[in-house]
């Protein structure tokens, strides 16, 4: 039986797990999914009775709660405690159902907040985490070192993947609680339809960040899944970072807005700067193709087509 003869995306209505469903249809895989609804992955009763009934060969762990800096700040325990749970359920479920193949998708956050540039997969636990959202990469980070444990401890093929900070369509375009490009395109976008005369951004505008769009992270990620069985984890990103400030102006263009850029130095800039080493990901024979001007271009237009009817988060998301 083929690893991916019954392939199972945790987390499918993410921006990442929709992604990968994306992918994998290229190659004609119609994999299986569950809602939250459908699956709480915090019931560990739920999750084996999933397992046993559906015997997944493969299994991409892309379920989390996720969220911008608001979020991780306002709901610190919502951040470690759910996503403990959900790879800790599906992780041993998986080992006591005998998957084959489990590719569990982490986070550059596990890195220390003042890492050297770029970020070597190395640099893990080698400094003290950003405040802004530790318990949320305390947990990933142990995502990281379970894979690696159930390696070690019983022969399993976990691997783990890091991506950069990720867009694209299915994104939480959520102005208050989502990640920096979503927020921003709503944030232009509204101010264009209303024609106010400027724009707010969060902090100086000088971090630098490191931007994949979310169709290439799911491709690597299959490609990691199928080529890589290797007990360190995978760093995904584009190689490049811009500053905040740029991004905003680019945003701008992308979106047709032509008022002025305020910087408000009050609220908190997170990271100076996150730029992952990508080398390992490059020997393995991947690299990224879609470009952020092209990724925002086709971003934005999606986050139109969709209206009223685009996801936007109350508090936090899990999916």
């Amino acid at each position: 039986m083929s690893v991916e003869e019954r392939v199972y995306v945790a987390g499918h209505r993410g921006l990442v797990g929709s992604a990968i469903v994306r992918r994998l249809a290229q190659d004609g895989i119609e994999p299986i999914i569950r809602t939250h609804a459908e699956l709480d992955l915090t019931d560990p009763r739920a999750v084996e009775a999933f397992f046993a009934a559906e015997r997944p060969t493969s299994v991409y762990l892309a379920a989390a709660k996720v969220g911008g800096i608001i979020a991780n700040r306002d709901f610190p325990v919502d951040f470690g405690r759910d996503n403990l749970l959900i790879q800790t359920h599906v992780m041993e479920a998986a080992h006591r159902h005998d998957v084959e193949k489990l590719t569990f998708l982490g986070s550059s956050c596990i890195y220390p907040r003042d890492c050297p540039q770029p970020i070597k997969e190395e640099y893990l636990l080698t400094g003290p985490l950003e405040p802004s959202n530790e318990p949320y990469a305390l947990a990933k980070i142990i995502g990281v070192r379970m894979c690696q444990a159930y390696c070690r401890q019983h022969g399993r093929d976990f691997i783990s993947v890091m991506p950069t900070n990720l867009y694209g369509p299915g994104d939480n375009f959520d102005p208050e609680l989502s990640h920096v490009i979503p927020g921003m395109l709503r944030r232009f976008h509204e101010a264009k339809l209303s024609g106010a005369d400027e724009v707010v951004i969060w902090g100086t505008g000088t971090p630098r960040r490191e931007f994949l769009h979310v169709d290439d992270m799911a491709d690597a990620t299959v490609h990691l899944a199928r080529t890589y069985s290797g007990a360190e984890h995978v760093n995904v990103g584009w190689g490049e970072d811009v500053t905040i400030s740029d991004l905003a102006r680019t945003i701008a263009e992308v979106v047709g807005f032509d008022g002025a850029l305020r910087f408000d130095t009050s609220k908190p800039d997170g990271t100076p700067r996150k730029l992952l080493d990508t080398s390992a990901l490059s020997s393995l024979g991947w690299k990224p193709s879609i470009a952020l001007r092209a990724g925002l271009d086709t971003t934005y237009s999606w986050f139109v087509l969709q209206g009223s009817d685009v996801r936007v988060s109350a508090k936090t998301s899990l999916h």
